[in-house]
């Protein structure tokens, strides 16, 4: 008869060898960055790369319901052979600073393959209700320090650096002229940064109002920033178009 502390130890080895998620932070195997086999994908960012994701084993909201989720279910079922791992650590009204307090424990400790970012969003509420130290300029600072840090770590590491977007829905709407001012020099900024560390650059607000020739702003998103599930299907198979440009074994 196994014992419970083996069964658990051997019931997460299996998970390790057949691909599946894993919310621990057991290592996955070395992965092979030519093929693709055992590949780590990591998201990282706030409430629209959480997608109200679970923080336990419940696997069948591992991902949240957004646009992670609709990448990772893509790839999981079209290259079941690559074992491939996938992990969402978003989390709801994150900003860059946020991320820097757990970035060893979510992001370095999980030695990802390729990390994707999307943070911004909520910088510019916080500097458009006055509070200014979310300036654009702190922005900077404080991404490329994280893109450092993870670079020294993990040198290998492939970047896809999100772009934040809004589109002129409910109080974004009302405020466009402002929020637009904000978000277009973050927006910026992330197109420096993703040039600077040679990372893939998704332009999500182009994409959002390309959008704008086939249905009203609110089909894509409900408030102006956060997608409605066509918009976060938009942003997945808009991704993967882009990032399969330089990571070929998801073509």
């Amino acid at each position: 008869m196994i014992k419970s502390d083996d069964r658990r130890e051997f019931l997460k080895n299996s998970l390790i060898l057949s691909g599946m998620p894993i919310f621990s932070k057991i290592p996955t195997p070395t992965s092979s960055l030519e093929s693709g086999e055992n590949y780590t994908f990591l998201f990282q960012g706030d409430s629209i790369t959480d997608g109200n994701r679970t923080r336990n084993n419940d696997w069948n909201h591992v991902m949240g319901h957004g646009f992670a989720n609709n990448i990772a279910s893509k790839l999981w079922y079209k290259f079941p052979e690559k074992k491939f791992h996938f992990f969402n650590r978003g989390i709801s009204g994150n900003k860059t600073t946020d991320l820097e307090k757990r970035w060893n424990e979510d992001t370095l400790s999980l030695k990802p393959d390729l990390l994707n970012i999307l943070v911004g969003i909520n910088e510019t509420e916080m500097w458009l209700k006055g509070d200014t130290k979310y300036s654009v300029e702190f922005y900077e600072e404080s991404y490329r320090n994280l893109l450092k840090t993870t670079k020294n770590a993990l040198p290998n590491i492939q970047f896809v650096l999100c772009e934040p977007f809004i589109l002129p829905v409910g109080r974004v709407k009302d405020k466009l002229e402002i929020y637009t001012e904000d978000i277009t020099k973050r927006q910026a900024v992330i197109k420096k940064l993703a040039i600077e560390f040679d990372a893939i650059y998704i332009p999500f607000q182009a994409i959002f109002n390309k959008a704008l020739e086939r249905a009203e702003a609110d089909y894509w998103i409900w408030d102006g920033i956060h997608p409605m599930p066509a918009g976060h299907e938009l942003m997945a198979l808009e991704w993967i178009k882009i990032v399969s440009k330089k990571v070929k074994f998801i073509r």
